[in-house]
């Protein structure tokens, strides 16, 4: 993981997500997971491109279950945006770079 995405786990989850004055795209992921290893750099592109506009956080879903449970998720990758404290949109399943580019633009307004 590079210095443009956050590892959040349980402890720091409401300071980095919830309470978070900006935008906060949370990449629900693990290791083995063939797709979470391709969207992880676009990720990464996007968090550097729109820093200070738009965070990005990283949840492993094997070492962090209960949020994992907390946020529905079925299958993985899963992408929460989450905006003043509330959930406003889940996206399951590998996205392209368009999608993601559209998505990231949209929420740094």
């Amino acid at each position: 993981m590079s210095n443009n995405t956050i590892a959040v786990k349980k402890a720091n989850f409401q300071k980095e997500v919830m309470d978070s004055s900006i935008p906060v795209v949370i990449d629900f992921w693990a290791p083995w997971c063939g797709p979470c290893r391709s969207i992880g750099p676009i990720l990464e592109e996007m968090a550097g491109k729109h820093e200070g506009d738009v965070k990005v956080v990283k949840v492993n879903v094997d070492e962090e279950p209960s949020l994992a449970q907390q946020f529905e998720v079925r299958g993985i990758p899963t992408l929460a945006v989450v905006q003043q404290g509330e959930v406003t949109s889940t996206e399951v399943g590998f996205r392209g770079r368009d999608a993601l580019v559209s998505l990231f633009d949209q929420l740094a307004g």
